[in-house]
Order: C-alpha cells, then sequence, then structure tokens
C-alpha cells in the first residue's frame, strides 16, 4: 500500500463528566478529511491510549473507521503488541497499524528488527514502525532504518528523530523503495518534507488542516519558495503546540475554537495553561492572516 499526504492522529476528546465525546470526536475527523487529510490515525500517541479502556478505545475505533469508510480515506490504528494486531483482523477498516518501537528496555538496533520482524509475520494488516528515540529512549541508525524497511509486511515509517541529522539526510537521499516514509516531528516537517519525505503524521494538522495539506503539496510540486514560506509559519504553529506534553495545548485550542466540549487530558497529564493556550492561538490567528482566503479554508 502508498502512505503519503497528511494523516492526522486524532485526540480523544473528553466531556464534563470525564466520558469520550463520540460527537466531538466524529466531527474532528470528518472535517480533517473535509480539509484534505489523506487519512486518520486512530489510538496513537497523541490519543492518550493509555488512559483508555477496552470499551473506549473500541469506541475511538469505530467512529474512526465509520469516517474513513464514509470518505474512502484511510485508516490507521496505533497497536503496539501482538494483541492489539491481532485484534484488527476483526476491522476491515483498518489500512495499517502504527506501531511503537519498544520503549524503556532499549533492547538494542538488533532486538528492535527481531521484534518488529516477529510482529509482522503474525500481523493481520501492514505496519508503520513509529521511531521516536527521545521518547523510546532507542536511537535507530540509517543501517537500522533500511533493514526495517526491508522486513515484509512493513510499509511505512513514522520518522520522528528530533531534529535533522546525518542519518535523516542520509536516509532521504536514497530512501528504501516501496517503504513511506512520513514526518512525526511537526516543528521539523518542512525541512524533511524538503529532503523527501512523503508526507507526515501530525499532531498539529488538528487546527491548520488544510494548511499542512497544501504545505505537502507545495513540496511535492517543487514550489520551494512557497514552501519555506509556509513551512516556517507552520513550524512556529507546531512549537507553541508542542510547549506543553501533548495534546494539552492542542486540545484548549480546540476547545477555544469550540470544536470539542472540554480541554480535558486523563493524568498524567495536566491541562494546558492560558498563557500557552494564547500563544498558540495568537499563532493560528497569524498564520490564517498571512495565507491566501483560498488556502485558508
Amino acid at each position: 500500500m502508498t502512505l503519503t499526504g497528511l494523516y492526522v492522529p486524532l485526540i480523544t476528546p473528553f466531556d464534563d463528566s470525564g466520558d469520550v465525546a463520540l460527537d466531538a470526536l466524529e466531527s474532528l475527523a470528518r472535517a480533517v478529511l473535509d480539509a484534505g487529510a489523506t487519512g486518520l490515525v486512530a489510538l496513537g500517541t497523541t490519543a492518550e491510549p493509555a488512559t483508555l479502556t477496552e470499551s473506549e478505545q473500541r469506541l475511538v475505533i469505530d467512529v474512526a473507521a465509520r469516517v474513513c469508510r464514509e470518505r474512502g480515506r484511510q485508516l490507521l490504528v496505533g497497536a503496539n503488541s501482538p494483541q492489539a494486531l491481532r485484534a484488527l483482523a476483526e476491522r476491515p477498516a483498518v489500512d495499517a497499524a502504527l506501531s511503537l518501537v519498544p520503549s524503556f528496555v532499549r533492547p538494542g538496533e538488533a532486538g528492535v528488527i527481531a521484534y518488529f520482524t516477529h510482529l509482522a509475520a503474525d500481523s493481520p494488516v501492514p505496519l508503520v514502525v513509529y521511531d521516536i528515540p527521545y521518547r523510546t529512549g532507542q536511537y535507530l541508525s540509517e543501517a537500522a532504518l533500511r533493514r526495517l524497511a526491508a522486513v515484509p509486511g512493513i510499509v511505512g515509517l513514522k520518522y520522528s528523530p528530533g531534529g535533522i541529522n546525518a542519518d535523516t539526510v542520509a536516509l532521504l537521499a536514497d530512501p528504501p523503495a516501496d517503504v513511506s516514509i512520513l514526518g512525526g516531528d511537526d516543528p521539523f516537517i518542512s525541512p524533511l518534507l524538503a529532503l523527501g519525505a512523503h508526507g507526515g503524521i501530525l499532531a498539529s494538522a488538528h487546527v491548520a488542516t488544510a494548511e499542512f495539506v497544501r504545505l505537502i503539496a507545495l513540496w511535492q510540486a517543487g514550489d520551494a519558495m512557497a514552501a519555506r514560506a509556509l513551512g516556517g509559519r507552520l513550524s512556529r504553529l507546531s512549537a507553541a503546540l508542542f510547549a506543553e506534553p501533548n495534546p494539552a495545548v492542542t486540545k484548549a485550542v480546540l476547545h477555544a475554537q469550540g470544536r470539542i466540549p472540554t480541554a480535558a487530558v486523563r493524568l498524567p497529564l495536566l491541562a494546558a495553561g492560558p498563557e500557552t493556550t494564547a500563544t498558540a492561538c495568537r499563532c493560528l490567528d497569524a498564520l490564517a492572516g498571512d495565507l491566501p482566503l483560498a488556502s485558508a479554508a
């Protein structure tokens, strides 16, 4: 399968009673797809999946699957264990699983490759490997990423190295065949696209979906001047949205816009502060003011 363009890793909105606000979730899903996103990610790390019950997780997937099926778009689901992957066999709407590099244990590159080889062999859906070493504690070199890309059943890489380094440049200068590289570091998505990334999985795109869609299209069309200008503004927005642990600020902005009923997150996260929220809202307002009307829809 081909993964290209923008994928939005959905937040999980909560209502005043603390339950999942399913209507708001469905509205968000429809809005980002209607604004041009290629697909959705359900139960990614932005969704606070560790705080959701199994029943809540199923409801979240139900909503995302229904909207993607209606819109004819792709659906990825966060699944980080053999058990979670096997459950996706009952979900025909799921195109792939987003699976995180094992965190904390730091198994080494050989261990990571063996782990994903095992997962992919038994998974009912293709895998997108989520590489985010500043959270997992496990750095993967260019050579290791190429070995992962050669594993049957792995179709993509959510690449979040924490910036641009020599391994990044080498990987994208000669990208592995038949594997999509999707940027996952929101503030760095423009340089990743400039180097050749196929798209992005971007939490920031909850609040500026059309603009991120346009950024990807500009880089793919080779319009570097327009892409650099837009990319700089979107990087400032992303930095503001990630000024506190994700997705607290994004939820606060969505709540301020009236798109979700509360800005609540579940412990151990805390709600975003008013100053951080105000800064992100100002960045969003400035972005809308700088763009042509046709691209700010």
